[in-house]
């Protein structure tokens, strides 16, 4: 049941929705790397495909608009409402009433620009099996990446989605989806992938979940769900700015 909500709550596909137990939202986010595996391997499956037909360019830009149609943009909106509300010079509870409005102003839209450009120049970088592994571990330890921010900070609201994660996830979930984090890198180490970049990325994942938190943190008083969508496209960024740069200097 723990991975039927984290599919359902992570991706866009047409699960049944059935009722949750108590508890059960917490239990969910423990299988959020292995959600992300399963979104990284349909993206790299895709990405075989498109580049049967169409040139690297196209590929890229068509990776990037199915990463957001499988995930519902889910994601993006969480960063598009965190940049909105944490940018502005405001006060932290109005800065939560803008994170919570679902119109987007100009800090968001910014903010959404930047990651899918990054995103965009990075693929565009990666060539061969180190793209593969690069779709594949951006998916896995994002997903990550939000576990640990979810488990490692505090809560903003008294209420919400995002309140039921805060609540519901323990140590014991954040050390399985660490285990299931860490095995999808070391697979990928075991099939070709350098072993230092493997480590960078997960370094990276891990990195962004905390720095970002804090940054968050700096400006009202805890995380919120839109908070955890930001920390994955953020971490999804790291990492392949990871593969990127080792790549240029020959870990790849």
């Amino acid at each position: 049941m723990g991975l039927h909500f984290a599919l359902r709550f992570l991706t866009a596909l047409p699960l049944p929705h059935d009722e949750v137990r108590p508890g059960e939202i917490g239990r969910s986010a423990a299988f959020f790397p292995l959600v992300g595996l399963l979104v990284g391997l349909t993206l790299a499956a895709l990405d075989s495909l498109l580049r049967l037909v169409w040139p690297t360019a196209v590929a890229n830009a068509g990776l990037l608009i199915a990463s957001i149609l499988l995930t519902g943009g889910l994601h993006l909106d969480g960063l598009m409402d965190s940049c909105d509300g944490l940018f502005g010079r405001r006060d932290p509870v109005r800065r939560l009433e803008i994170m919570r409005d679902s119109r987007v102003g100009s800090f968001g839209v910014l903010g959404a620009v930047s990651v899918l450009l990054l995103l965009y120049a990075c693929l565009g970088e990666l060539s061969g099996p180190p793209r593969t592994y690069a779709l594949v571990l951006m998916a896995t330890l994002s997903r990550w990446a939000m576990v640990l921010s979810i488990w490692g900070f505090p809560y903003a609201r008294e209420d919400g989605l995002g309140r039921s994660f805060k609540d519901g996830v323990t140590w014991g979930h954040l050390l399985l989806a660490t285990c299931l984090a860490l095995a999808t890198a070391a697979l990928a180490v075991l099939v070709g992938l350098g072993p230092w970049t493997a480590l960078v990325a997960c370094l990276s994942a891990g990195l962004v979940a905390v720095l970002a938190g804090a940054f968050v943190c700096t400006r009202i008083p805890g995380l919120t769900g839109d908070s955890y969508g930001a920390i994955d496209q953020l971490a999804e960024v790291a990492v392949l700015l990871s593969f990127v740069a080792l790549a240029r200097v020959g870990y790849g």
